[in-house]
């Protein structure tokens, strides 16, 4: 398990703290998506969960985070690497720089912890087919449009086989196809036992993978539930969260008095549209 236990964070030279006694914990192949306005505090618990924050980063953090049970503030930045993986929002700032082709970038993780060549290899094809990026194979990654260096990107981090995977906003530069693969990769990787905790506006991608949602406003967690529960929650909208599809079509439709079956019918109506990107 990845566990927060009553963290608190202040940036160095900041005045205020970004977050406040945030608690919460990954359980073995859960997916917990956190939500929020504009800092409200979400990137800054991807940093701390991931070891990022205060070992790069600098600042105060008070608390604990946890993994499998053992304190973690001992811990190198490299050999937190190795369970934890973080991706970003910009690509940019994940790709290696070096690397020539996107099979040697989506390598380049791998290859850095020591791994063995063959299964270097075996991971490397098998992120490759899961993001559905092998035209891009051969191509160089600095080349490439936002888009499919972000799909390049989190096929990196799938490479490094994590034990959990903290991911913000990775769908941020994606059209719908490409959500569509981090979603089922989300879904692959959970159903083998990664934790994951994703950070992400596209609130319906949320409700099609996450176990529980958490709900962070200035840096506290104002709600924290399974995710049908919280997404439907009137108290997000005050938050700047945007409802799910279906959520904002049910609502919508009892507000216009139209009858159940019609409700149902545009539901209907709005998962072909999705489907269809």
């Amino acid at each position: 398990m990845l566990t927060l236990e009553a963290v608190s964070y202040r940036y160095a030279g900041a005045t205020r703290l970004s977050l406040r006694e945030v608690s919460l914990t990954l359980g073995e192949g859960e997916v917990v998506g956190v939500v929020g306005r504009s800092e409200a505090g979400k990137s800054t618990l991807c940093l701390v969960a991931s070891g990022l924050a205060p070992r790069t980063l600098g600042g105060t953090l008070r608390g604990r985070v946890l993994l499998d049970g053992a304190d973690s503030s001992g811990r190198a930045m490299h050999e937190m690497a190795r369970d934890v993986a973080i991706g970003f929002q910009n690509p940019g700032t994940q790709l290696s720089g070096v690397a020539t082709t996107v099979y040697e970038e989506v390598a380049f993780g791998p290859m850095n912890l020591g791994i063995a060549r063959d299964e270097v290899l075996r991971r490397t094809e098998s992120s490759i087919d899961a993001l559905a990026i092998g035209a891009l194979r051969d191509r160089d990654p600095d080349l490439l449009s936002g888009g499919q260096q972000q799909l390049v990107a989190i096929a990196g981090l799938l490479a490094l086989s994590p034990r959990h995977l903290i991911l913000d906003e990775p769908t941020a530069q994606l059209d719908p196809a490409g959500t569509r693969l981090v979603s089922d990769a989300i879904k692959g990787l959970a159903g083998g036992g990664v934790s994951i905790l994703i950070v992400e506006q596209k609130v319906d991608l949320l409700a099609g993978v996450c176990d529980r949602v958490i709900a962070l406003d200035e840096g506290r967690v104002a709600l924290d539930g399974a995710a049908d529960q919280v997404l439907r929650d009137p108290a997000l909208h005050a938050m700047g969260v945007a409802e799910p599809s279906g959520v904002r079509l049910r609502r919508l439709a009892s507000e216009a008095g139209l009858a159940p079956e019609v409700i149902a019918g545009a539901l209907r109506a709005e998962a072909w549209s999705s489907a269809d990107g």
